[in-house]
This record gives C-alpha cells, sequence and structure tokens, in this order.
C-alpha cells in the first residue's frame, strides 16, 4: 500500500551527495535514496502491526492510504525526516510544515541532489536493482524541473530570472 498525499524516492533512485567536490570524489558521490527511505521506514515500523485506512486517491496503480504505527502517522514522519515529498497540494497543515521543516534543516532527500520522482519515473529506462549511479547522474544533467533546494552552485546562479 502507497502512502496518500505523499512520494518516495523508487527503491532503486540515487540522489547526488552536492558537498562532493573534485577533490574529495572525482564527481558526485552517490546515495542510494530510495534504499535509505525503505531502511527507514523498515526501521521505524520495527515490528509493530501497522494499521492503513485506505484513501481513495484516483488513481489506478496503487491502493493508497493513511498508515499508522501505534499513534504515529508514518506519511507524516517520513515528511518530518525528508524522506518523502509532498505528491499534491496538501490541506495537512501538518503535512506542510514537516515538509518545509526537513527543507529548511536539509534532512534526507532534501540535503542532496535528486531528480522528481514522476520525472524520474517517466525518463528512467533501466529500473532494476542492478542500476549503476551514473544513470541517474545522466538524468539529473537533462531534467525539466528540481525539487532540491540550492546548494552552493546557486551563488552562481542570476539573482533574477524574470529577463
Amino acid at each position: 500500500m502507497r502512502l496518500s498525499d505523499i512520494d518516495s524516492c523508487d527503491l532503486v533512485q540515487w540522489s547526488f551527495d552536492p558537498k562532493a567536490t573534485p577533490v574529495t570524489a572525482p564527481s558526485l558521490a552517490p546515495i542510494p535514496c530510495g534504499a535509505l527511505a525503505k531502511a527507514w521506514l523498515k526501521r521505524t515500523i520495527g515490528r509493530h502491526s501497522v494499521r492503513c485506512d485506505a484513501v481513495a486517491d484516483g488513481s489506478l496503480h496503487a491502493l493508497a492510504g493513511q498508515c499508522r504505527v501505534g499513534n504515529r502517522d508514518l506519511a507524516l514522519e517520513m515528511l518530518r525526516v525528508g524522506w518523502g515529498k509532498l505528491s499534491t497540494v496538501s490541506r495537512n497543515r501538518r503535512h506542510v510544515e514537516a515538509q518545509q521543516s526537513a527543507i529548511a534543516a536539509r534532512y534526507g532527500m532534501w540535503g542532496t541532489y535528486v531528480l522528481d520522482m514522476p520525472e524520474w519515473r517517466a525518463k528512467a529506462v533501466d529500473k532494476t536493482l542492478g542500476r549503476r549511479p551514473q544513470a541517474d547522474i545522466n538524468l539529473l544533467r537533462e531534467r525539466a524541473s528540481e525539487i532540491s533546494p540550492p546548494f552552493l552552485d546557486a551563488r552562481r546562479q542570476p539573482k533574477r530570472r524574470d529577463r
């Protein structure tokens, strides 16, 4: 079951460490974004039972639900630690605040260069577990949108982009 209102990196999707420099690494250091998100979720759930209430989201691809472990909302927790992002405009103020806080603190995927999930799913040809990081570096080079906050290279960008 998919967590409603949020999206996360696919299991084989890579993100990249913006702090890696040519001195410390010959190219961007890969981070297994999807694997880390899955590991965090598995560790959070542990041996506890998960209760999910199905939610109609208009998608025929997967069943979505509001899932909880005890009193903890798993979608809220994934947003709070930065391993999820809002997939729709949310009316849930707690979800919006959790995501904004994670972005500001650069938690999880917000501390990396990562391709937007729907764009990654549309462009990635190889989605097997043997996928190499270089494939996602190539996708990042030709990205149409970016969800990552700006890093050091943002200083080289023009102050105004409306001209």
